[in-house]
């Protein structure tokens, strides 16, 4: 049996040697090999180091702006949650997700283990690494530079650009002036007027000018007709607190009384 699986190498090794002898099959370098390798891994450890920092840039975002605020409106508030939730960064993140766990297949390892085992540790570890990310002044800085002046900002202004745009069901800002049944606020877009006719007296009587508010309704003629309302916490979305200070300043009445 031994000397049959003998013949069977020598008559394989045979039959290598001469399709390299007739040029068929061509001799690679142990360098370009190593190249490759080499590439493959640098473009693996960036997937991972952007893939965790896309995770951890959506965990901020999530808890830093008044999207999963608007959820606490319960039924009102989900076109307002959809509106703002941030398609880019999830987008994002899925992509160098994929790409990593592509350049981990072709690399070979898989044949060494299952890849749905490696596909689950890969993404476990991003998830763990960009949620312990989540708890350092990384994103903060990152979210602060995107609307200042530090070249970055250049890359990641589109990550954050779905906290800029103006919606049609929600409204998150800072209260400068109270009139009969409307309210007017800054928000990191624009000044907006809100028509409060149809809400409570007892959720008007709240407000107070410099008061952060969140309101849900819907736009007609010009006006933004509010539903519902409520008055945030100082710990309340401080990307729009911050963003509204960037582009206002500090608290002035539009129309001192």
């Amino acid at each position: 049996m031994e000397n049959q699986d003998n013949k069977q190498d020598n008559k394989i090794e045979q039959k290598v040697m001469s399709e390299i002898k007739s040029g068929r099959v061509k001799l690679r370098s142990k360098y370009i090999f190593l190249a490759e390798k080499l590439g493959l891994g640098s473009a693996f450890a960036l997937s991972i180091l952007l893939a965790v920092l896309f995770f951890c840039l959506a965990l901020f975002y999530l808890k830093a702006s008044d999207n999963l605020i608007y959820l606490s409106f319960g039924s009102r508030g989900v076109f307002a949650f959809l509106e703002s939730f941030p398609y880019l960064l999830a987008a994002s993140l899925v992509i160098f997700i994929f790409a990593a766990a592509a350049i981990l297949k072709r690399s070979g390892v898989s044949y060494k283990k299952p890849f749905s085992y490696l596909a689950f540790g890969l993404l476990g570890f991003i998830m763990l690494a960009g949620t312990i990310l989540a708890f350092t002044n990384i994103p903060e800085r990152i979210e602060r530079g995107t609307f200042g002046k530090h070249p970055a900002g250049v890359f990641f202004r589109p990550f954050f650009r779905d906290d800029m745009e103006a919606r049609k069901n929600g409204i998150a800002g800072r209260v400068v002036e109270i009139g009969e049944n409307y309210i007017v606020a800054q928000t990191p877009r624009n000044v907006e007027k809100i028509d409060l006719s149809e809400l409570k007296i007892r959720l008007r009587e709240q407000i107070n000018e410099g008061d952060f508010i969140m309101v849900i309704g819907e736009r007609k003629n010009g006006l933004f007709i509010a539903r519902d309302m409520r008055v945030a916490r100082p710990d309340d979305m401080p990307i729009i607190q911050r963003s509204v200070h960037q582009r206002f300043g500090n608290f002035v009445p539009l129309m001192p009384r």
